[in-house]
């Protein structure tokens, strides 16, 4: 009879919970009773359009205390391990473990729909997609070295050859290239000293830069060198140039502020101006070989060199020269000469070409910025103490190109937004106008650091970057039209 009693009591008090849950939201609940309590509904606002804080069940204290005088466990909804979040109340073990326990409590979204998709972490996926590509492009590798026409392409001569002794005009030039800072470095002094007006050293500028960038395209074209040997020369000289120009527009800029302050206020108070006047050959070695294009009078410095940072700087550098060499010859290489003419075959071969190159061309830019932006630069910063070390942002979280653009390159976006953008913004031009001028000298040194080391000038390089601008403002306009559902374009 006891038993009986004891089942009898249990049924009517989950009965009584039952019906007690399916009451409106409105209706007060008594103490000790099980209420149903309803957050607030966000999804008429458009705000907040996760539902998992639209209807939660709740427990009142009361009915936890009857619980814990007859003894009974109580259970909360993450030790049932059903996947409900924090913030639910707890229940009597008892009743949460039977089978006419509610499996539904809430409003929820598949966590695969277009409100919950960006709320949540993707790592698996992503680890799954790292599985993926892993196993895809092992087989492809074994493939390919399987084959009999392609086997290991990689050549004896692949980095250095009897042919290289033969682009010594390039090496000399390079060698040449500290002649132009110098020579900056004695207009400045001049300046200084007022030996020399702003305009005639404005005129010398304008002479040194020109040539500085003209008397590398001059050998190269007259040399009939390597693609790879005329690609160092030019790039080399392009951060040249563009630090030269940096060196150049600051200290104009620094005697325009230290002459318009006048004697009797102190002039260490204006930002980046701790001393009254002058240049020193030290601040421009420093600055020549540090891992940034813009110049100024001090850069944040960390304390010591971590020497086992650099070793193991320096050995992931030689390993990803060595893949890059290896993708280039084993894949890239190979698929260019076995292809016809783009105008020669048919418009499928074409497109089945592009998307055959598209992979390892993917691979050795990845591998290119991996081991440029992020390696290198890093050895270089360590060596020289340099402190500020974003030479790039998440670029792969980009939303829009513009955004891409401003956060893959920092050395080269910092460049241009102090001395192209902003100058044009302060001589009255509208932020479109200047940017469009910013774009136009980015297109400029592409067209050179391709056009030049191949020996052919096809302006595509130069089209391509200025078409990045249309397509900066379709991504933007997409980006505020799918705000909620648009990820990451790259």
């Amino acid at each position: 009879m006891a038993a009986s009693s004891r089942g009898g009591e249990m049924a009517s008090l989950v009965g009584l919970s039952l019906r007690r849950r399916v009451i409106s939201a409105a209706a007060p609940s008594e103490s000790g009773e099980i209420g149903l309590a309803r957050g607030k509904n966000t999804e008429s606002t458009g705000e907040g359009k996760s539902s998992d804080a639209d209807a939660v069940y709740r427990v009142g204290d009361g009915n936890r205390r009857a619980g814990e005088g007859k003894g009974e466990k109580f259970m909360n909804e993450e030790e049932r391990g059903d996947g409900v979040g924090k913030g639910e109340s707890s229940l009597p073990a008892k009743f949460v473990t039977r089978v006419s326990y509610p499996a539904h409590r809430r409003v929820k979204e598949s966590p695969l729909s277009s409100d919950a998709i960006f709320k949540q972490s993707h790592a698996g996926l992503f680890n799954l997609c790292i599985v993926v590509l892993i196993a895809v492009n092992s087989r492809l590798i074994i493939e390919n070295l399987m084959k009999f026409q392609y086997g290991l392409l990689i050549r004896s001569g692949f980095w250095f050859s009897s042919t290289s002794l033969k682009e010594w005009p390039l090496l000399m030039c390079w060698l040449t290239l500290p002649a132009f800072p110098l020579c900056s470095l004695l207009f400045e002094k001049l300046a200084w000293n007022k030996h020399i007006s702003e305009l005639v050293v404005v005129f010398f500028y304008v002479i040194l830069i020109s040539m500085e960038i003209l008397y590398p395209v001059f050998v190269i074209l007259r040399c009939d060198s390597a693609i790879l040997s005329g690609l160092a020369l030019i790039m080399s000289a392009s951060v040249v140039w563009l630090k030269l120009v940096s060196y150049a527009h600051t200290n104009y800029d620094l005697r325009s502020l230290h002459y318009s302050i006048p004697e009797g206020e102190n002039k260490s108070e204006c930002p980046n101006f701790d001393r009254s006047s002058g240049v020193s050959f030290g601040s421009l070695i420093y600055f020549m070989l540090a891992p940034t294009l813009c110049y100024q009078l001090s850069y944040p410095r960390t304390t010591c060199i971590r020497k086992s940072l650099v070793i193991r700087q320096i050995i992931m550098l030689i390993i990803f020269i060595g893949l890059m060499g290896f993708i280039f010859e084993q894949y890239i290489n190979p698929i260019i000469k076995n292809s016809q003419h783009p105008l020669k075959g048919s418009f499928l071969y074409a497109i089945e070409r592009v998307l055959r190159l598209s992979v390892p061309i993917l691979y050795m830019w990845l591998c290119m910025f991996y081991c440029f932006f992020h390696v290198w630069l890093n050895i270089i910063a360590e060596l020289l103490c340099f402190g500020d070390r974003e030479f790039y942002k998440d670029w792969w979280n980009a939303k829009t190109i513009e955004e891409y653009w401003r956060m893959w390159n920092m050395p080269v976006h910092k460049w241009m937004i102090r001395h192209v953008y902003f100058p044009c913004i302060r001589n009255g031009m509208s932020k479109g106008v200047a940017n469009i001028i910013s774009f136009f000298v980015s297109a400029i040194f592409h067209e050179l650091c391709v056009g030049v080391p191949c020996h052919v000038f096809t302006f595509w390089a130069f089209m391509g970057i200025m078409l990045q601008i249309p397509m900066s403002t379709l991504t933007r306009f997409l980006q505020q039209k799918f705000e909620s559902s648009m990820g990451p374009i790259t």
